[in-house]
């Protein structure tokens, strides 16, 4: 919800200085057919340029950044305690032994105790894919990495176009914005000769125009690109640490050396300290 402070701190040092400080009349902003203008250009420029797809995740990213950061230090820790006891699991009773865990997570008896790793369909799908085939002996141990790379490079790919179409539209704003204010001075200029308060009324609507355009480009839609920018970081981070762990687990490593390995890779915010780490896995109570 941070992101609706930093809109509310927008709109009250720029219109609540210009009208309380400034003095400026809030009514000479009120001009409908600017919004109409600036809003229906840089909508039908989206629609433009790009695939329905696109356009939903842009929607969809829109309400997660309003949400925040999906992942906190818990989603880690639950995360390294999955995945340590099917490592744990793995070891004992060899890599078969996941197999119903793998292909039936919501009844898996592991996963169940973990409701921020199971209900986030995107690690989970993730995380299956990565041991199904090493499960089935589809492909070697050391052939893992570079399949998951493939995987990570291609979603990261994806995942930037919503912010990339962002970017363009912010790009674009102010011009429409200028778009906007020619077609106002064209009113303008029907006026001269005129009532000068009707020029100067219609010169004030066409500024308007240009005000919006940039006010609405810099002061919201770039900076909600940057903003879903962040949310996509974590969401690869996260899924980065999944491949971490399984790659080193597959390639030979003990179960507490390969969550040690994930568990490096974890920006320092979320990161939880070694000691932490141990407990957690001492705590683990088996499924």
């Amino acid at each position: 919800m941070v992101i609706v402070i930093g809109v509310i701190v927008i709109l009250a040092t720029v219109i609540g200085g210009w009208v309380g400080i400034a003095h400026g009349n809030i009514s000479n902003l009120m001009h409908p057919g600017e919004y109409v203008i600036i809003l229906g250009a840089a909508s039908g420029s989206m629609i433009i340029m790009a695939p329905k797809t696109v356009l939903f995740e842009i929607a969809k990213g829109t309400v997660e950044a309003i949400k925040g950061i999906p992942y906190s230090k818990n989603s880690y820790e639950e995360l390294f305690q999955a995945l340590y006891e099917l490592f744990m699991i793995g070891r004992k009773n060899g890599m078969i032994a996941l197999e119903d865990h793998v292909n039936e997570p919501a009844s898996s008896s592991i996963f169940s105790k973990y409701s921020s790793l199971l209900n986030n369909k995107t690690a989970m799908t993730f995380l299956c894919e990565a041991l199904s085939p090493i499960i089935d002996g589809r492909i070697k141990a050391e052939e893992l990495k570079p399949l998951l790379k493939v995987q990570l490079d291609t979603m990261d790919e994806q995942g930037h176009e919503p912010m990339n179409i962002l970017f363009k539209v912010g790009d674009a704003l102010p011009g429409f914005g200028i778009v906007a204010a020619v077609l106002g001075i064209v009113n303008t200029m029907e006026a001269i000769g005129g009532d000068t308060a009707e020029v100067g009324k219609k010169v004030g609507t066409a500024l308007v125009g240009t005000f919006l355009g940039i006010f609405m480009a810099y002061g919201f839609v770039t900076p909600l690109a940057v903003n879903m920018g962040f949310i996509h970081q974590s969401k690869m981070d996260f899924l980065k640490c999944i491949s971490s762990a399984v790659v080193s687990f597959t390639t030979g490593s003990a179960p507490a050396m390969a969550i040690e390995t994930a568990r490096r890779g974890v920006n320092s915010n979320l990161r939880p300290e070694a000691e932490e780490l141990e407990k957690l896995m001492k705590s683990i109570k088996p499924a």
